[in-house]
């Protein structure tokens, strides 16, 4: 990709060289082409309504030109979205690429979620602030 002075991007293009997949005609052709073919087949063998009957060509056909238009849009759609992750995106070592537990700063000892408690547990007996029943 490249910018223009005026801030626009167009494809990188050489004459005498292959465009990338990403800027060639071909493959949203042959994808739209290949949706077209699934649903003539689809509607040809399902719209008839068994073998007893002729097949419904004129659907089939409707249905193709409908799947390949409906498929070459939205490819068309999905290619002029598409934009570059920013350079400095790439660059780094990433947040909290460790999984050991990370303690806040600002709680205490015996603050919140899955904090340590005491380390003895009450004696059977003791009641839960640690003093003898009687």
């Amino acid at each position: 990709m490249r910018r223009l002075q005026g801030g626009t991007i167009v494809a990188d293009q050489h004459q005498g060289k292959p465009r990338k997949l990403r800027t060639s005609v071909k493959g949203p052709l042959m994808f739209s082409a290949f949706w077209a073919v699934v649903a003539f087949v689809a509607v040809l063998i399902f719209a008839s309504g068994g073998s007893a009957r002729t097949p419904r060509f004129d659907l089939a056909f409707t249905a193709a030109g409908i799947a390949f238009i409906v498929t070459l849009v939205i490819a068309a759609m999905l290619s002029m979205s598409y934009k570059e992750n920013a350079e400095h995106l790439g660059k780094g070592s990433g947040v909290n690429l460790s999984s050991a537990p990370k303690r806040s700063p600002h709680a205490g000892p015996g603050h919140g979620f899955g904090a340590r408690g005491p380390q003895n547990p009450p004696a059977s007996g003791d009641g839960a602030d640690g003093t003898p029943q009687p």
